[in-house]
């Protein structure tokens, strides 16, 4: 028996206000993400004041916003900013790229760090625990709204999505919540219960999630536009993780390196 998605996007309306799930989903996210490093705080070396984790999540939520609007016309549309530049201002349209996000996030945390005079992998360090939360609750969101489907399956937990055709899929958007969101978070709130050296969260977040999501990409369908990029397998999405894993390695390894040299 297949299972139909049929999940209404409107999750409240008021009359002429309107609230969508998907929105709903990146305020829990930040909430979330917001109570983790407030419980977190006193456990660093430096404690943090709460105006300044608040001063954080605003810098944080417009590089998420700016980031992936733009990093979604750069990696995936660059044919729609030629042709209408003005859409990169218009972040409030569909269109987001977690990778442009990321970038987006990782610019405003190094000018948050000029500004509060706290160095980058501290900040880092800080946040990376909290941040699968946002993107568990960001998966939910595209679940519900029916998009970024997966591949087509004969599993017997396969859903039929609205513009996908007849055949069931692999509900990725469930896959990607389970293992970049859940599974990552509790990866990364283990890790982070003990010291660790300078940059290790920061490089296991950003291995772990490239891992993860790379992963998933197995049974993502790609976008229409994009296709596979090498092989009949190699997504655009994967192509975007290896940078990530190679990144977070390489910082987890420095991390680790310095820790020894500063014990000598």
């Amino acid at each position: 028996m297949l299972t139909y998605h049929y999940i209404d996007p409107i999750a409240l309306k008021f009359g002429p206000i309107t609230i969508y799930w998907y929105g709903l989903m990146y305020l829990i996210g930040f909430l979330g993400a917001f109570g983790c490093c407030y419980q977190s705080r006193l456990a660093q070396s430096t404690p943090w004041k709460t105006d300044e984790i608040m001063d954080l999540f605003f810098y944080a939520a417009w590089g998420v916003i700016l980031g992936g609007t733009w990093g979604y016309l750069l990696f995936y549309d660059p044919q729609m900013f030629l042709q209408d530049p003005l859409r990169a201002l218009r972040f409030w349209e569909a269109g987001r790229s977690f990778h442009g996000g990321l970038l987006g996030v990782v610019i405003a945390l190094m000018i948050f760090a000029r500004v509060h005079k706290r160095a980058l992998l501290d900040i880092g360090d800080f946040i990376a625990p909290a941040v699968p939360i946002g993107l568990a609750t960001g998966r939910v969101g595209n679940f519900i709204n029916g998009e970024l489907w997966g591949r087509v399956t004969d599993m017997p937990w396969g859903i039929v999505f609205p513009g996908a055709g007849s055949l069931p899929r692999h509900p990725s958007q469930l896959y990607e919540f389970g293992t970049e969101g859940v599974g990552l978070f509790i990866i990364l709130y283990w890790y982070t219960r003990k010291p660790r050296p300078r940059g290790a969260a920061s490089g296991l977040f950003l291995a772990g999630y490239g891992v993860f999501r790379f992963l998933v990409e197995f049974f993502r369908e790609p976008d229409a536009d994009q296709g596979y990029l090498a092989l009949g397998w190699v997504t655009k999405g994967q192509v975007l993780s290896l940078p990530m894993i190679l990144i977070g390695l390489v910082i987890l390894f420095y991390a680790y390196q310095n820790r020894q040299l500063n014990r000598r």
